[in-house]
């Protein structure tokens, strides 16, 4: 390691003896899947105890309300855990983000509930790489930063949302707020084993397109009937066909249908579209209302459409590039190689970005196998990942800007 002064020295010696691992076992054995609301307070609570070593204004935010079309094409309200959300120092003249989130994909049904150390060291959990490892590091490098004389010349914003993994609907207004005027950010994300970074994203787009037929007997007079289900077919086909360089149509599920002698007359198409830039979007949008308006005239049926394009796409532009050079000049005086590369995934960084502030959204820790009963953490990653991003902080904050 070279370049380094005393003050990063000792801030990376006290994040090797923050208690990262023990961290990261006690958030992983409580399950926190979006949709568990018990399980979410409890780790909100936890959350909220440990990060409550760090100064400022600390508090568990309700989250905005959400709808869903349910399969009987119903609109409902959807319930949320609060969000994590704490405020240091926002007089101070250089501010930045720090987000992660608290919510995983295993439901509390789930049989992936507990930890297991794997014969090669990895720890095999749920959510320890995705990111419950990131929040502990995030911790620690925070906790170093605070215990440097540098401390005082920077402010920021901590958001750990409870629903990033269902689309941060419920927080994606929070993200945006604690994102103006901060001069970067750093998401929690998990870096791949080998440490690279997410850089490009593209963005998301989940509709359901609820499609109105008419009952009959599927016997007696189907001739009277509008089959909902064969228009929600034709439909997906005709979306699919629209995917183009730059835009990926996943039609994913039909809801709808009953009896073989009934010609059904609601079904419900879910549909997600990965936009790579804004052209794209547009791209998109321009198919749906067309599909939609063709279907309804040859089908005589009726479709409403709701969902929304909720994580715009992420390129890599000057600011981000000054922010991948910072990191990368950091990891050199720690000896450790930092490059990156494209990804088809969405992130909170993605709605970061699109609010003009520079943002890694993958400084988590090294794992993989995210998202499966595989999911693994590197744990010797935790104080190399953390010392990364401690010294990234320190270079803001002693320079007062990227």
């Amino acid at each position: 390691m070279g370049g380094l002064s005393s003050i990063e020295q000792a801030a990376i010696e006290r994040v090797a003896e923050a208690p990262m691992l023990a961290r990261t076992e006690a958030w992983v054995a409580i399950n926190s899947g979006t949709r568990n609301l018990a399980g979410l307070a409890t780790i909100a609570d936890s959350l909220a105890d440990a990060f409550s070593v760090l100064p400022g204004h600390l508090a568990l935010v309700d989250p905005a309300p959400v709808e869903n079309v349910t399969t009987d094409g119903h609109v409902e309200a959807i319930g949320h855990g609060r969000h994590f959300h704490l405020a240091v120092r926002p007089e101070a003249p250089v501010q930045m983000l720090f987000t992660g989130h608290m919510d995983t994909v295993f439901p509390a049904d789930h049989p992936f509930q507990t930890g297991r150390w794997l014969d090669d060291g990895r720890l095999n959990a749920p959510g320890a790489a995705d990111m419950k490892g990131g929040l502990a590091l995030m911790l620690a490098a925070l906790e170093a930063f605070e215990a440097s004389p540098l401390a005082g010349r920077l402010g920021y914003e901590v958001v750990i949302n409870s629903d990033e993994e269902t689309g941060s609907f419920a927080s994606r207004g929070l993200i945006e707020a604690a994102a103006r005027g901060k001069v970067a950010a750093l998401t929690y994300e998990p870096a791949l084993p080998d440490g690279t970074l997410a850089g490009a994203r593209g963005g998301t787009g989940n509709f359901s397109l609820v499609v109105h037929g008419r009952s009959a007997h599927a016997g007696r007079n189907p001739e009277e009937g509008r089959n909902a289900l064969v228009a929600a077919a034709a439909l997906a086909v005709r979306l699919a066909d629209a995917k183009a360089p730059g835009l990926a149509v996943n039609p994913a599920r039909i809801d709808g249908g009953g009896p073989n002698n009934v010609v059904p007359d609601l079904a419900i198409l879910r549909v997600n579209f990965r936009p790579r830039d804004e052209w794209s979007i547009a791209l998109a949008k321009a198919a749906i209302e067309r599909a939609a308006s063709d279907v309804m005239a040859s089908h005589d049926v009726r479709i409403e459409v709701h969902g929304s394009f909720n994580r715009p796409p992420k390129p890599v532009d000057p600011g981000a590039e000054k922010l991948f050079g910072l990191v990368r000049e950091v990891g050199a005086d720690l000896g450790i190689a930092v490059a990156w590369k494209d990804t088809g995934g969405v992130c909170d960084g993605n709605n970061i970005a699109a609010c003009g502030v520079p943002v890694v959204d993958t400084m988590g820790a090294r794992g993989g196998a995210i998202h499966s009963t595989e999911e693994f953490l590197i744990p010797e990653s935790l104080p190399e990942r953390a010392a990364l991003s401690a010294l990234t902080i320190l270079r803001i904050a002693e320079r007062g800007q990227l």
